[in-house]
This record gives structure tokens, sequence and C-alpha cells, in this order.
């Protein structure tokens, strides 16, 4: 009995995270399942290449596009898939990797790839701050400030980003925000505004610890001015995933809000910096995205 191969391509961003990803093919070469897939491998050279390679493979029909790379990666070929019977693998190799460590997806890129061989499709949400789509977390404030001094920078992975944060902290001020929407209505100045999908920035940091990809709801993070000598509790809560019960932590749960500001400035959507307006409309879209994650039994 003739049995057909599903095709499948991988999209590498060869500049994401730290260290070279030359070997890459070849270790997806040497360990994809050849029985049950049929795949082809590509490299981006430039800014959303990754988004328009996606609907490529969308457009002639592949069963699954794997983003090689970090949170952004995910994002530029992620938003391609969306709504399509084409599934979303990742091979994570980014400074952050949220969503995949949501995910459970193994950061060594054989261990990456072995799951795929195992793997089944499921269906999660993702979300739209000012119609921009995100998978993982958006969201003002300290982080995405951070995100926009890490992108200045030349270096990359854990190290440069904790540098960024350190510094970070004695040069930023908080801002006054406000929240409304599904029977919210909140003022607030915050230190670090936050909606979550997923429930980490990345590298095991749980800014929203019981956020679900599956439930159709954001988690909106509000963590308000603290003293200097709150940030070694906070550190620890953010990495055992207790934050939320912290007393200057406040969680909010909604499909859909607005976030007004006085003025614009910096926005962030899965660790991606950009410039947004002073009124951001946030909303999550239920079931939206295939995505590869290892087979239940």
């Amino acid at each position: 009995m003739l049995i057909m191969k599903k095709r499948i391509a991988f999209i590498i961003n060869p500049i994401s995270g730290t260290g070279s990803k030359k070997e890459f093919p070849e270790i997806i070469g040497e360990t994809l399942d050849e029985d049950i897939f049929e795949h082809e491998i590509v490299f981006t050279d430039h800014r959303f290449h990754g988004r328009d390679l996606a609907k490529q493979y969308v457009d002639a029909g592949y069963d699954a596009v794997v983003a090689v790379g970090g949170d952004g990666t995910v994002n530029e070929v992620a938003r391609s898939l969306r709504h399509t019977n084409t599934a979303l693998g990742i091979i994570p190799s980014g400074s952050g990797n949220g969503l995949a460590r949501h995910l459970e997806i193994p950061l060594n890129v054989k261990k990456a790839v072995e799951l795929i061989n195992h793997s089944e499709s499921i269906s999660i949400d993702y979300g739209l701050v000012n119609n921009q789509p995100f998978f993982c977390t958006c969201g003002t404030g300290f982080d995405a400030y951070v995100s926009t001094e890490f992108a200045k920078g030349q270096q990359r992975g854990i190290m440069a980003y904790l540098e960024k944060i350190i510094t970070g902290y004695f040069n930023y001020r908080s801002k006054s925000y406000h929240v409304t929407g599904e029977n919210i209505d909140i003022k607030a100045k915050a230190f670090v505004l936050t909606f979550a999908n997923a429930s980490q920035w990345g590298n095991n940091a749980y800014i929203a610890p019981q956020a679900s990809v599956q439930d159709g709801k954001m988690d909106i993070s509000i963590l308000s001015n603290f003293p200097l000598i709150a940030i070694p509790t906070l550190a620890l809560q953010l990495f055992t995933k207790t934050i939320n019960n912290d007393f200057f932590m406040t969680t909010l749960r909604a499909t859909s809000v607005t976030l007004h500001r006085d003025e614009p400035g910096p926005f962030h959507f899965d660790g991606e910096p950009y410039e947004e307006g002073k009124e951001i409309e946030v909303k999550m879209v239920q079931d939206g995205l295939k995505v590869l994650v290892k087979k239940r039994f």
C-alpha cells in the first residue's frame, strides 16, 4: 500500500539567537523520518522573508512549515499560516524561545526534529494588537523598553538580554495606563504591562504563569512600581511561576481590551519592538493556528 508522504518546509533564520545555523540542514536531513516526510529547507535573507516564504508553502499545499529561529521568526512564519490547513512547527534557536518553551518543544535541534517525527497537530489561539498578530506575548512598559534596547545592540543571547535588563532598570520610568473592556476599567502606573497568550516572555521567565494558548483569552499582567528591595523576590517569582501572587502584580483575563496611554511609545509583539500610538486594541482569536506538538498517547 502506497502511503503519501507529508510535505514539510523548514525556514531557517540564520541570524536568530547565537551561533551558526550552517549545520542545521544536515541535522534536519539526518533526523527527519523520510518514511513520513519529504522536506525542503530554505534560509531567510531579509526581514519578513519568512512570512513571504511561508505563504508560498501554504499556497503550494504543504502540510507543515517549521520556523527555525526565535519568537520573531515564529511570528513571521505563523502569521502566514493562520486559518489554513498548514501546521506550524518550531525548532527554537532564538534568544528567548517563549512559545516553544510554553509548548514544551526541546531547545536541542535534533530533539526538536525528533518531536516533529512523533508529533500531532493541535489548534491554538493567537492575538491581535491593532490587527498585528502575536502568538506568545505583547506589551509595553519595561519589557518593550528592553526589547528596543536589545534590538539596537549587536550581541544576542541571554547574557546580552540580562545586561539590558540590569542597565535598563535604572534608566526606565513607569508610565500611566488605562485598560478598558469586558467589565474591566483599571487605571495604573505600571512598570510592566503584558498581554499574554502563552505563559512566558522566554528563557523560562513566567510573566503570566496561568496563561493558556487554548482558552480563547489573554492574561493581562500589570506590574506596578516596586522598590529596589523587592527585585530579588520578584526575580525568584518570575522564574518559579509564582509572580502572579505578588503584591505588586495585578492579573486580569479577557478576550478583548483597549489600552489607553498618554503618549505614543515603545511596544512589542513576540519580542520584536516597534512604536505604537496612544490607543491600542488587543484581542484574541480562538483556534486560529495549527501547531505541531509532542503526540499525547
